[in-house]
């Protein structure tokens, strides 16, 4: 079992100034909880597993990552770029996916036929997922409002935000929980080339605090490279994180394996990148730059290895915090700045 918990005593007897003492040492493990329940604000409807997603990233967002993060109840927001008959297929085979899994879209009029078309012909699917890289235009508030308005009863995830008052704007416009995240990903070079973006840290504790006050939920998107910054995520008030770069270079990632000098890689990159929209739009607009990087992810195998390194390490930050559960965590948590994080002595 995964939540096994167990307890060692462990006593001895010493000797201190001609007197024998009794030592009892005891380290408890805690069965922790990482499964969390939430009820949306506007669809009203209720979430049960553990909310890790992975991104909606075309290398990471496949049916074959739903399939195996399914069975832990983690969470896959697929990539928009499958067709119907791609849709149908996954529903028909693996119809216990798909309270875990969401329907991305874009904003635009076509994006919006494929969603519906998706959501009329498989009515299991009950979580949308609108995914823009700047979620600060009206263009895009009146598109969430229309989504909310076609499915009353989905819960609709939307963004990328980083600020407490866009967060409250999208949940007032019929979104259940924001993506809040700017420039933080492995792949994104949005502050590079834009200078735009915000600490993903402060993000998350800024919105979900905004986002809380009127009963809704957020997801932050980005920044994560181990399961440490997972626990941070959560730790700062995030109700869901959304993983990316951690879950590339795995089987179940979109591509085939490149092999260099004997080793093996998988392609990971940004869905703003050249090689994304070149696939997807036929290249980058002359008005406009590339925001993401493609990079050669070390071949990691099955992704059930990495699933299981960190929901041990999360399990692991619950136990040395005090929280029994996930819920706890971010009431247990105090952040300290820091000039570095570990130990580079073997790296």
């Amino acid at each position: 079992m995964e939540n096994d918990s167990r307890s060692v005593v462990t006593v001895d007897v010493c000797q201190l100034n001609g007197s024998k003492h009794i030592r009892i040492l005891v380290v408890i493990y805690l069965s922790v909880d990482l499964q969390r329940t939430f009820t949306f604000r506007n669809s009203k409807q209720t979430y049960n597993g553990i909310p890790i997603i992975a991104a909606n990233m075309d290398t990471t967002g496949t049916f074959e990552m739903a399939q195996v993060l399914s069975k832990h109840t983690l969470f896959t927001a697929i990539q928009k770029h499958y067709s119907l008959e791609e849709w149908k297929s996954f529903a028909a085979s693996h119809p216990e996916c798909l309270e875990h899994v969401a329907a991305s879209s874009g904003s635009g009029a076509a994006d919006l036929e494929k969603l519906c078309s998706i959501l009329e012909a498989i009515p299991l699917i009950q979580y949308i997922c609108l995914d823009v890289a700047n979620g600060y235009s009206e263009h895009f508030v009146e598109f969430v409002k229309i989504v909310r308005e076609r499915f009353p009863k989905h819960t609709i995830m939307a963004g990328n935000v980083v600020t407490g008052e866009m967060v409250e704007e999208l949940i007032l416009s019929g979104a259940d929980i924001i993506k809040v995240g700017i420039g933080p990903g492995s792949v994104c070079t949005t502050r590079i080339k834009t200078g735009v973006g915000y600490p993903q840290l402060s993000a998350v504790i800024e919105c979900a605090d905004s986002a809380h006050g009127l009963k809704g939920h957020i997801i932050s998107d980005g920044g994560c490279s181990c399961p440490g910054d997972v626990a941070k995520a959560f730790g700062a008030g995030a109700d869901f994180v959304m993983l990316g770069g951690m879950l590339a270079g795995h089987d179940q990632c979109a591509g085939e394996i490149i092999e260099k000098d004997g080793k093996k890689f998988k392609l990971f990159y940004g869905m703003s990148s050249d090689i994304a929209m070149k696939k997807y739009v036929g290249g980058v607009a002359e008005y406009r730059a590339s925001e993401g990087r493609t990079v050669q992810v070390p071949y990691k195998g099955d992704v059930e290895n990495t699933i299981r390194d960190i929901l041990g390490g999360l399990r692991s930050t619950c136990t040395y915090v005090g929280a029994a559960k996930l819920k706890e965590l971010s009431r247990r948590t105090t952040f300290i700045r820091v000039t570095q994080q570990s130990s580079q002595m073997f790296t």
